[in-house]
């Protein structure tokens, strides 16, 4: 009975509500494929946050939580306009230009900018193994987007680059947007309002979405339903969590190890077999954000070091 307390401890619930959001997020671009090739791009956005809205609206209910307080609606306009709609639709768009390995590589732009404008914005650290773990990983994206990317055959367009690119600093911009409004508000209160903000955001797609409907497979909408309810409405609201209880660079640092996920999953559910170079990117992508999340050894070096000569006095007094 002693070890359940340590079991679910904060730093222990901090990790697996960063695998969550992560794992989702990766199973999310596997159903977007399916998704897209039915729904218009605003017209997936505003599926997948109405079926988010849907279960965060019985979430908050259920809890009894209601308007979020006024200091955090700043970060809830910003954040659902700029993250939940604008990243969403860029991506969906960027994604039809560009090929599967070009926008991965763009999109993982984001970590850096997030931890650039968390520390420029936030005042946040920029420690030597966090920048190192980047760089790494971020290395690995790049070979994951060189070994996915179809090549010199016309497939990359500039509008499509542009549309990833502005995608990975919405996603920035909308994280270090949400950081100070948790000092104020609850995870499931930001993630619940900026999802509704974002659904709101996307009304002007409705009359896509409510033609699409009915000429779209079941798979797509179920993929579509899928996206709302996981990748965004539970993987929004671990993000949340964690990050109310870690920097926002660090945090977006864990994302990296989304492009070695998908590739995984790629592998296991659609039977897509990755080469050798796929797979090298994603251990490096790996291996980057477990630099990352390293803690350096140097202050207990240094305490043993200071400890040293008092303990061997207290030795030699034993002696």
């Amino acid at each position: 009975m002693k070890t359940l307390p340590r079991a679910l401890s904060p730093g222990f619930l901090t990790v697996g509500a960063v695998c969550c959001s992560v794992f989702a997020w990766a199973s999310a671009f596997v159903s977007i494929r399916s998704a897209g090739t039915a729904y218009s791009p605003g017209a997936l956005a505003l599926g997948r946050l109405l079926a988010a809205s849907l279960v965060l609206v019985v979430l908050l209910l259920l809890r009894r939580e209601g308007l979020p307080p006024r200091g955090a609606r700043r970060g809830i306009l910003v954040s659902g306009i700029v993250w939940f709609a604008g990243y969403t639709v860029a991506l969906n768009w960027g994604e039809r230009l560009v090929d599967a390995g070009t926008a991965s590589l763009l999109v993982n732009t984001g970590p850096i900018l997030m931890a650039l404008l968390a520390a420029r914005l936030l005042g946040e650290a920029l420690p030597p193994r966090l920048l190192a773990g980047m760089v790494v990983s971020f290395a690995g994206a790049v070979v994951v987007g060189l070994s996915m990317s179809s090549g010199g055959d016309g497939s990359t367009s500039v509008l499509g680059v542009a549309l990833c690119l502005l995608a990975a600093v919405a996603y920035a911009t909308g994280v270090v947007a949400q950081k100070p409004a948790l000092s104020f508000g609850t995870p499931l209160q930001i993630t619940a309002y900026s999802c509704l903000t974002g659904a709101v955001a996307c009304l002007p797609f409705t009359g896509q979405l409510v033609a699409e409907v009915p000429r779209a497979p079941l798979s797509a909408t179920l993929n579509m339903v899928y996206l709302g309810v996981v990748p965004t409405a539970l993987a929004f609201t671990t993000w949340t969590y964690a990050l109310a209880r870690m920097p926002a660079g660090k945090l977006g640092a864990t994302t990296y190890a989304v492009p070695a996920i998908v590739v995984l999953l790629s592998w296991v559910l659609l039977g897509e077999v990755p080469a050798w170079l796929t797979l090298l990117g994603g251990l490096l992508c790996l291996a980057g954000v477990a630099v990352s999340r390293s803690r350096p050894r140097v202050r207990n070096d240094a305490a043993v070091r200071a400890d040293g000569p008092a303990t061997d006095s207290t030795a030699a007094r034993g002696r």
